[in-house]
């Protein structure tokens, strides 16, 4: 029997602390004072009594009454049931002591209430009778009723005794009477206790809770407080919150919450929220500013029926389909019309359940929630110890892996959790009282199966558990009208109350003694007994989860294969075996195979040791690593588990007296590792023990029918079975399906035998008990020692000198569930007699007797190991490790004397001529990466990887040769190899195993190249770790050489030194010639001026230095400029020589100037000339010697203005368009100072010349401009163009295309100036005379992505009959020089064309534009490469592939490249202007866009010859830094590989695609370039600039007598250079395969007469994957080294004939990873060539060169024809170029707007479905919209066009400008529309409004239509280490936002702040670092969810005014 209360309390206000300033509680009187023995007295009872705190009030208020819960040290809940009421309490007013007061004065009163609680504190959950009773109390306190609060309080205490739940009389439990009582104030009340004390009491809190947040949070939060979530209710109600917490936690029956649970958390105890571990706790909704800063804390707002969850925790969800049948429980229970409504017949309405029913059918579903996550649980735990007291775990893994959950997270943690841990402490024995769970656990399957069959017994099965829970909490339907007196209404309220009495606590002693004697109400109930203990129920097994006989059918053939390869490999048939054996492998991925394997392993064994062969034991050691890794490190299989025996018997004999076990060769796994693998196969060997133990007194009748059924020896086994293979587990199981009682005979199980002996444990003798508990502790005892054996066999490697082979730290925290932290083997057991020194025992060896003592420490413990035992234990340990270490060494030594397994023959690589082997193979093995490719898995074909063979290192390549490992596919090469040059990474990898051939690689290298090859490999044990080191650093040696001369295009040749510059005498003949240079070059560089002897006049201007560029080495001595000049003047024909190079003779064909140096008289009739001013390279380093000038432009003034570009790399004429002679001219960028002004001068210069040098400069530069003008015939007009042709040939058609013409700012200057505000303020003058512009397309958004999008500006101008431009008064002159055409745009920098002064250059515009810089083309490069060749498996499947390379961002800086071309296309093509490229340096973007840009133009470079000579120009003459960029020598390591030319390369690729017909080459010739311009073969991409190629020697080189250099018989494959003294070039290569075959050919190139200009689309959707990133060929390696392939082909053909002609047909398999396809499949011209080399053989003719044959072939006639296109092909192709040239357009206006202006277009659009009745356009893909195929959407503002699936990418930048133009033709009537309108047009009134809408938004009154609430400017401070700003803050009560922008007359917002997280504003004082003369009460605080933001008005009262309003909006 239980006492209702234990304690009374009266807690009140304690006034005295009110005085000192605090506000707190003190327990007036408690009763009894003297603690209960069982039941102490909870401390701090105040705290709970006023869990908001305790304070005053100026009103009465309503009693009020909750529960608090008291959890005390023990973990038991105590329930403190309070009633709370307010008295009347008067407060004396104080003053300070420093205040004069007078003494006469009367002292100020005030009248305050006071609250005071009584409460209750009991053990027992009765609230509804703690009610009554406090309320009885209360209401006898305040209606002065004739009765003694003493007796009241001492009955209640003293002579009320109650029941437990459960425990009930026998009329109770038939439905008896209640438990009546009465605590003597004229009262009748009854309590019903529970019938189950397991099952929570729950009334219709689950319900409430289910109506206050809906089912989607409701399980959102029971999922996190199943899975240990920290969750924090708040609500205004204090029996909200209890109700919440009780609800949450009774829906985890039958697991228990064990964590800290606390329904109301005083105010002062908030720190608790603050703990680690989990909790559910409630608080009051006033403390929720306090909780915001919780950063893993779930909040749950039980009033607003919403719950926050934080970014950084993330809630596993129910697994399903268990998730989806909840759910739809629930509602069927909740919102049962949901349902049926969308019947064709509506059904009468469902009937719906009472609040307190509907509680029960909710708890009853997740009761059955639980009884299905659980299944099959109990067959999962594992028996350890029957007496004295049951001891049972839980085989975790083995649950999970036979429900297939291992990965799954929410039935992971919920195993993990304590309440589960308490779960099977409680439920785990076999004899116990059992309870509703049990039941439904043990019917659930069959109840589910009835369920799928027929669905509408769900809400049945539901009703009758909801119908089972009811009756636990109301067994009794009888009704009992219970008597409580209430005080009447509203007498809290009146006005003279009597203060609560004090309680005479010796009368109440008296009634609790005479209570506490009496013995009447006990003996009432001293006959009740608990319910009986009971068998629990099985339940299913986990077994029957899964449907094991169709899985087994499914595997029969591998199984079936397995069988028969583990019969060879014991039948000593190890050549079958190995046939087989990699079936084997393949099939033991799947579980039942590895299952089988273990069982058909251990049916071998005949004795306790298998003696094996050296073969066989090395296979079945394969066998079980193979098994072993295929499986985890959980063995949720139980697969090392089995193979744990196995290890221990299969073994062979190395020597006399030293036997190897197999368990030395299968250490090297992390399950050995794992700290709970080893406790859960420990306790099921226990067990296995412990009802051996027990099981002969209850199988006795089981055993006549084991010995009728079982062998007596193998021999009888082997007559009854009829062999041994059917005797075979697999052969029996074959054999006997169909009898299931054979299969799987009727055995007891250990918990059935623990039920048993727990049932008649009682009726032992005390002997008998003792006996058994010594049986149990020895067999725990000595399977301990065992197991402490076998940790040792698989922890201590064979090899000690190599440490542990798996990763275990076992210093660090165990991975066991173990609570024990202290070992006694780390205290002092260590240190006790174990026979064996300290210092014996190896590092190793202690770290293995830690790692088995900390077992011993926890298996031990739990299981009752007495401390004897376990003492013993430790000392064992020590000397086990040591003895089995010794016993090792000699294994270990013996077992390297073992003859080597015999491996592939190494194959040597086929190398190029002069190519050597630096280093012999090393055998390795090539191992798979992230591509699929040759893997033979989801990709198809053989298993090419892994591989076995050797890796190379010769003078040019990382070679790799072998055989694949899979046997299938041994008889094919596979080859993978790059050039040493290439090499961007070299990475060292973990340990890998390697299945194929059963061995751990220790040492993993990963070598990545730049032309995307990946050669990932690991050494063969044979490799020692010296030689690895070794490898290494010679890869690294090589890769990285001291200069260019050290690569293989010079060393693989026999080379002297280059060629000296001065042949006639050397350079320092004599010490006094050495000793003059040294001083005279020092003396320049000092900046003092010297002599020249060639010098016969002084120079006006004094010339810096010009930089000097970073040297790659290529030569040890540093040669003179002068000598260089001296060198190239002292030969007339060095000029005529340097000319003779492909790009100076283009000059000639373009009209650029003559190549005449031998006349020295200029040609003045030329508009160019080829100048010579570098000649000496001394104007810029990295400039040709000759380049290109207009005429009139000197070289003296070249010299000059050449010192306002970087690295002094002025404009030079590049292209000349040979119809609009427009020109392409090439510079850097200007200096950063300005292009003008602020030049470095020589420190030695007069200060007064210095100016004078700035202005020669400056006018130098004007002159050059105006040469450049002048030369371009667009700039010879004085006035722009009067007429407008056509959109297919002009730039302004596109303008008037949509009936509009731009007005654009000069500058970027005038940008700066508010260029829409000034366009604004000319609207309103004109009378707004506007009309609106059309789409002309976005730039780009914040990744530097081009896209086409609208982009609508301009002002509406008249325009006269004729066609011209009338501009109104109110265009200012700038204005309308924007509109006219410049003669010269230059692109360039944004912060370097910032400060051109355009007055200075008229004709001229500067754009600046936008590109992608270095580093991030590097950064780019390096996210391609990780996505094209992977090295490893993607683990996340959503980034995949195409997801990586949009990651990249590398297409679109393609697409940059190509638009900026393209514009540069249009404006020289289109327009007739010329170009000028002024970017970075003028050496990686800049001739990226020119070389583009003139491919486009000129089909001459479409053209092998051309594309030569383009090369040779814009790269090597201009100085392309490709040894730099390309990390080509060591000093350039550091700077990163930087693919700008592999770029340039790409989008030549791109247009090749798009124009297949207009190229020469094919696309293997750029594939070819790109891989050879980083190989390192050839010199022709080596160096920086033509200066350094000059001083090597290369440039002046003549043609000499031709060698070969490969040897070759008759010169069929042979290759002839140059000189060979300075290296191959790559052009004299393709030159001379070109010839030969037609291996860079395009057979479908058709020259064009005449002008060809090609304009590709830019569109990220048009550009496309180079398949040189993707593919390869494993068969002969990259097929770019031509010799190589053709070498390894004959060596094929040979080996064809040697084994004689192959009788198959004509019918080839392809692998695209591993052939050619182009040579196994060759295009029909190829192969048509190739026929005819072979009839001509045949019939002994001469052959003839395939040029012969393409050339002599007769081309189609072709007849002109007038082909009508339809409207649809007209448009298209008019709306591509259109496109095309709105790029163009858009990268103009972007570039004209500078700052502000630009960032205005960020309006999103408004976007409808809109169906299309004509062919339209994509504005964002450009792909096609129809209504009737395809629906798109349309902006309703600006007619902005796209489809749904292009609308996320869709650039903001909507004008708000609606359409007025729907209704019109397509956009080519709209442009003869244009054209053909009068001269005065009259602007209608729609577009004039829709101009005005268009330009309001720019406006500062744009903002007038927010709802402000205020504004004004006020301080702000930043966040971390940043200061105050000031901000124009706009306060916005319909947004709900305080909005701020950087000032009043700023248009687009910088930030905002929503209200709806703000929760506090006030004012704060003493702000640390504010600024200067700000008012220190004009700071206030704005506290939000994420951070905390501080504010200075401009005074108090501007501060305090702000606050009011915000708090306004916030409340």
């Amino acid at each position: 029997m239980y006492r209702l209360a234990d304690y009374f309390v009266v807690v009140g206000y304690d006034q005295e602390k009110e005085r000192s300033g605090t506000s707190q509680g003190k327990i007036i009187q408690r009763f009894p004072e003297k603690d209960w023995d069982d039941c102490p007295f909870t401390q701090g009872l105040d705290l709970f009594c006023q869990p908001a705190g305790w304070s005053l009030s100026t009103q009465r208020q309503q009693p009020t009454f909750f529960v608090s819960v008291l959890t005390d040290i023990d973990g038991n809940r105590h329930y403190c049931a309070c009633l709370t009421f307010h008295e009347t309490v008067s407060m004396t007013s104080s003053k300070p002591d420093d205040e004069d007061t007078d003494d006469n004065a009367p002292i100020r009163q005030s009248l305050m209430f006071a609250p005071k609680t009584i409460a209750l504190v009991s053990k027992l959950s009765y609230f509804e009778t703690f009610r009554n009773c406090l309320g009885l109390i209360y209401t006898v306190h305040i209606e002065h009723m004739q009765f003694q609060l003493e007796t009241l309080i001492g009955n209640i205490l003293g002579c009320i005794q109650v029941p437990p739940p459960g425990r009930l009389t026998k009329s109770q439990l038939r439905g008896g009477p209640q438990v009546r009582f009465s605590i003597g104030a004229g009262d009748r009340q009854a309590l019903q206790p529970a019938l189950s004390t397991t099952i929570p009491v729950t009334g219709v809190a689950v319900a409430m809770l289910f109506q206050q947040l809906g089912i989607n949070i409701a399980l959102s939060l029971f999922s996190a407080a199943v899975t240990d979530h920290k969750i924090l209710f708040h609500s205004q109600s204090y029996s909200r919150l209890i109700e919440a917490s009780h609800a949450i936690v009774s829906l985890m029956y039958p697991l228990k919450y064990s964590y800290v649970y606390i329904p109301l958390l005083p105010a002062a105890l908030s720190e608790v929220l603050n703990t680690p571990t989990p909790f559910i706790a409630g608080v009051h909704s006033s403390l929720k500013t306090e909780i915001s800063e919780l950063l893993d804390v779930i909040i749950v707002d039980l009033d607003g029926s919403s719950i926050y969850i934080p970014e950084c925790v993330t809630i596993p969800t129910i697994p399903e389909p268990i998730y989806s049948r909840t759910t739809q429980a629930l509602t069927m229970i909740l919102n049962p019309d949901l349902l049926t409504s969308d019947y064709a017949f509506t059904p009468p309405p469902a009937k719906t359940s009472s609040l307190p029913v509907q509680d029960k059918e909710i708890r009853a579903v997740f009761l059955r929630m639980f009884a299905e996550l659980f299944t099959g649980y109990r067959s999962c735990l594992t028996l350890i110890r029957i007496h004295p007291e049951p001891f049972i775990t839980f085989h975790k893994a083995n649950f999970l892996g036979h429900r297939a959950m291992v990965e799954d997270d929410f039935l992971t943690r919920v195993l993990d959790g304590m309440g589960f841990g308490t779960f099977v402490a409680e439920r785990g024995p076999p004899f116990r009282i059992c309870d509703t769970f049990d039941e439904v656990y043990a019917t659930y399957p069959e109840t589910l199966k009835e369920e799928r069959n027929g669905p509408d017994k769900m809400p049945i099965h539901i009703s009758n558990l909801a119908q089972q829970l009811y009756i636990n909490e109301n067994p009794n339907a009888q009704p009992y009208v219970q008597k409580i007196p209430k005080p009447t209404e509203g007498a809290y309220s009146r006005v003279h109350l009597p203060p609560f009495p004090i309680i005479d606590w010796v009368h109440i002693q008296e009634i609790i003694d005479e209570g506490v004697a009496k013995k009447s109400v006990k003996s009432k109930f001293s006959s009740n007994k608990p319910h009986p203990s009971r068998i629990v129920p099985m339940g299913p097994h986990i077994t029957t989860v899964a449907d094991k006989m169709h899985i087994l059918n499914n595997n029969a053939r591998r199984l079936e294969v397995l069988r028969n390869c583990v019969n060879f490999i014991f039948e000593n048939k190890i050549s079958d075996a190995r046939k087989i054996f990699p079936a084997v492998l393949r099939a033991l991925k799947s579980k039942v195979a590895r299952l089988s394997l273990t069982a058909e392993l251990a049916y071998h064994i005949q004795t306790n040791r298998a003696m094996l062969e050296h073969q066989q034991f090395d296979l079945v050691v394969r066998l079980l690593n193979c098994a072993l890794q295929n499986d985890s490190s959980m063995d949720e299989n139980g697969v090392a588990a089995a193979i744990l025996p196995l290890a221990t018997s299969f073994c062979r004999k190395l020597c006399t007296g030293i036997i190897q076990f197999a368990y030395t060769c299968v250490q090297e796994h992390a399950v050995w590792a794992n700290q709970q693998f080893w406790e859960a196969t420990f306790y099921q060997d226990v067990q296995k023990q412990i009802r051996s133990l027990y099981a002969p007194q209850y199988e006795e009748h089981l055993y006549t029918e084991k010995e009728l059924n079982a062998p007596a020896s193998p021999k009888e086994a082997t007559e009854r079975g009829g062999s041994r293979k059917s005797s075979s587990p697999l052969g029996s199981r074959k054999r006997s399906m169909s009898s299931a009682t054979y299969l799987k005979p009727k055995e007891i199980s250990a918990l059935e035998i623990a039920a048993e002996q727990l049932r008649v444990w009682p009726n032992l003798t005390k002997a008998e008990q003792q006996e058994m508990i010594n049986n149990e502790e020895s067999t725990v005892y000595s399977q301990a020692i065992h197991y402490a054996n076998r940790m040792v066999y698989l922890r201590v490697p064979l090899d000690t000198n190599r440490g542990l082979l798996n990763a275990l730290n076992v210093e660090a925290e165990s991975t066991s569930n173990s609570n024990i932290t202290n070992s006694i083997a780390e205290s002092d057991s260590i240190g006790a007699e174990s026979g064996f020194d300290e210092q014996e025992v190896s590092e190793i060896g202690s770290a293995v007797v830690r790692f088995v003592a900390r077992f011993v420490d926890r298996v031990c413990t739990e299981s009752g190991v007495t401390a004897e035992h376990i003492r013993a234990l430790h000392q064992m340990i020590p000397g086990v490790v040591a003895m089995h270490i010794e016993t090792l060494e000699a294994v270990h030594r013996e077992s390297k004397r073992l003859p080597p397994i015999q491996k592939p023959k190494i194959l040597s690589p086929t190398l190029l001529p002069g190519e050597e082997i630096v280093m012999e193979g090393l055998r390795v093995y090539l191992l798979p990466d992230g591509r699929e490719d040759g893997t033979g898995g989801n990709m198809g074909g053989p298993a090419l990887i892994p591989a076995e063979g050797a890796i190379f290192i010769t003078t040019y390549r990382i070679a790799f040769k072998g055989t694949p490992c899979d046997p299938l596919a041994c008889e094919q090469t596979v080859i993978r190899c790059f050039p040493v040059a290439t090499l961007t990474k070299e990475k060292k990898l973990n340990a890998q195993y390697l299945s194929h051939i059963d061995q751990w690689l220790q040492d993993i290298l990963q070598l990545r190249s730049c032309t995307f090859q990946l050669i990932k490999i690991g050494f063969d044990e044979e490799v020692g770790p010296e030689n690895v080191d070794t490898f290494r650093k010679l890869l690294h040696k090589i890769r990285n050489p001291v200069s260019v001369l050290s690569t293989f295009a010079f060393t693989g040749y026999q080379l002297s030194q280059p060629t000296p510059l001065q042949k006639h005498k050397e350079k320092h003949a004599s010490l006094k010639g050495f000793a003059k240079k040294t001083l005279m070059r020092t003396a320049r560089k000092a900046g003092i001026k010297t002599k020249s002897s060639t010098a016969t006049r002084k120079h006006k201007y004094i010339l810096p230095t010009p930089p000097t560029a970073r040297r790659s080495g290529a030569s040890s001595d540093i040669v003179d400029e002068s000598e260089i000049a001296a060198f190239i003047a002292s030969d007339p024909r060095n000029l005529e020589k340097l000319a003779e190079r492909p790009g100076y003779r283009d000059y000639q064909r373009l009209g650029l100037g003559t190549l005449n140096f031998a006349n020295s008289t200029k040609l003045k009739s030329e508009e160019f000339r080829i100048s010579s001013v570098n000649a000496s390279y001394s104007v810029s380093r990295s400039y040709p010697a000759l380049i290109s000038v207009p005429q009139s432009v000197t070289d003296d003034s070249i010299r000059k203005f050449a010192r306002s570009h970087r690295q002094h790399r002025f404009p030079v004429i590049s292209w000349r368009h040979s119809k609009t002679k427009a020109l392409l001219l090439r510079a850097s960028g200007f200096h950063s100072k300005g292009m003008m002004g602020m030049f470095k001068t020589h420190h030695n210069t007069p200060t007064g010349s210095t100016a004078g040098e700035i202005t020669s400069t400056s006018v130098e530069q004007e002159k050059y401009f105006h040469a450049i003008v002048a030369a371009t015939p667009l700039g010879n007009h004085p006035s722009p163009s009067k007429s407008f042709s056509d959109s297919m040939t002009s730039i302004d058609s596109l303008m008037l295309s949509t009936d509009t013409l731009t007005t654009l700012p000069e500058t970027p200057s005038m940008a700066r100036k508010n260029p829409i505000a000034r366009a604004v303020s000319s609207l309103r003058n004109s009378g707004g005379k506007v009309r609106s512009m059309g789409r002309i397309g976005s730039y780009k958004d914040s990744k530097r992505q081009l896209v086409t999008g609208s982009l609508e500006v301009g002002v509406r101008l008249s325009m006269k009959s004729n066609g011209s431009i009338e501009h109104p008064e109110f265009v200012d002159s700038s204005v309308q020089q924007g509109l006219n055409k410049a003669a010269l745009y230059v692109l360039g920098e944004k912060t370097q064309v910032k400060n051109i002064k355009a007055d200075s250059f008229p004709k001229c515009e500067f754009i600046p534009v936008e590109f992608s810089e270095v580093r991030h083309v590097k950064a780019s490069f390096k996210k391609l490469m990780r996505a094209c060749v992977p090295s490893g498996p993607l683990s996340d499947p959503e980034h995949g592939f195409l997801t990586l390379v949009q990651e990249s961002e590398w297409l679109p800086q393609l697409q940059n490249i190509m638009q900026l071309s393209g514009a540069v296309v249009d404006l020289l093509d289109l327009q007739g202007s010329s170009v000028m490229i002024c970017l970075e340096d003028g050496w990686d973007i800049s001739t990226q866009i020119v070389s583009v840009a003139e491919i486009c133009l000129d089909p001459f470079y479409r053209t092998i010859k051309g594309f030569q000579a383009l090369i040779e120009r814009e790269w090597l003459s201009f100085g392309h830094r490709f040894t730099h960029r390309s990390n080509q020598t060591a000093a350039n390591q550091a700077s990163g590989f930087a693919p700008v030319f592999l770029q340039f390369l790409d989008v030549v690729h791109q247009i090749h695609s798009q124009f297949p017909l207009s190229f020469e080459f094919n696309e293997y010739f750029l594939r070819f370039l790109a891989y050879h311009y980083v190989s390192n073969r050839f010199r022709t991409f080596m160096l920086d600039n033509e200066c350094e190629r000059m001083e090597a020697g290369w440039l002046l080189d003549e043609k000499t007598k031709t060698s070969k250099i490969d040897g070759a018989v008759g010169g069929e494959t042979g290759f002839t250079l140059r000189t060979p003294t300075t290296g191959p070039t790559v052009w004299d290569y393709i030159e001379k395969y070109h010839r030969r075959s037609p291996i860079f050919c395009n057979f479908h190139y058709v020259p064009f007469e005449g002008e060809n200009v090609l304009r590709p689309n830019a569109n990220i959707s048009n550009l496309n994957i180079w398949q040189y990133y993707i593919s390869e060929n494993l068969a002969y390696g990259p097929s770019f080294d031509l010799e190589i392939v053709a070498k390894e082909i004959k060596q094929e053909e040979e080996q064809e004939l040697i084994d004689g002609p192959a009788q198959t047909g004509k019918r080839r398999l392809i692998n695209a990873c591993y052939d050619s396809v182009r040579r196994k499949e060759p295009d029909t011209f190829t192969w048509s060539m190739q026929e005819i080399n072979r009839l001509q053989g045949e019939l002994e003719h001469l052959p003839q060169k395939w040029r012969m044959l393409w050339d002599g072939l007769e081309h189609a006639k072709t007849e002109t024809l007038q082909r009508h296109m339809s409207i649809s092909t007209k448009q298209s192709r008019h709306h591509g170029r259109t496109i095309h040239k709105r790029s163009t357009i858009e990268i103009l206006i972007r570039g004209r707007m500078a700052g502000e202006a630009a960032k205005t277009f960020g309006q999103a659009h408004r976007f409808e479905k809109f169906d299309y009745t004509t062919p339209t356009y994509c504005d964002h893909c450009n792909h096609l919209l129809w209504g009737l195929v395809k629906q798109g959407i349309r902006c309703t503002d600006c007619g902005y066009n796209c489809h749904e699936n292009c609308a996320p990418a869709v650039p903001k930048n909507c004008a708000k400008l609606r359409s007025v133009l729907e209704s019109r033709p397509s956009s080519v009537s709209l442009s003869q529309s244009a054209a053909s309108e009068p001269s005065t047009p009259v602007a209608d009134i729609s577009t004039i409004q829709a101009s005005r809408e268009m330009y309001s938004q720019f406006s500062t009154t744009s903002r007038t239509a927010e709802h402000r609430t205020h504004e004004g400017y006020l301080l702000k401070r930043g966040a971390l280490l940043k200061g105050w700003k000031q901000r124009w803050f706009v306060l916005d009560s319909m947004k709900h936002q305080l909005r701020w922008y950087d000032s009043v007359e700023d248009s687009s917002c910088k930030g905002f702040i929503d209200l709806s997280e703000v929760s506090n504003v006030a004012l704060v004082r003493n702000v640390q670092g504010v600024p200067k003369k700000t008012d220190d009460n004009a700071f206030f605080e704005m506290k939000t969810v994420r951070r905390m933001y501080t504010f200075c008005g401009a005074n108090a009262e501007s501060a305090q005014e702000w606050i009011e309003k915000i708090n306004g909006c916030i409340q």
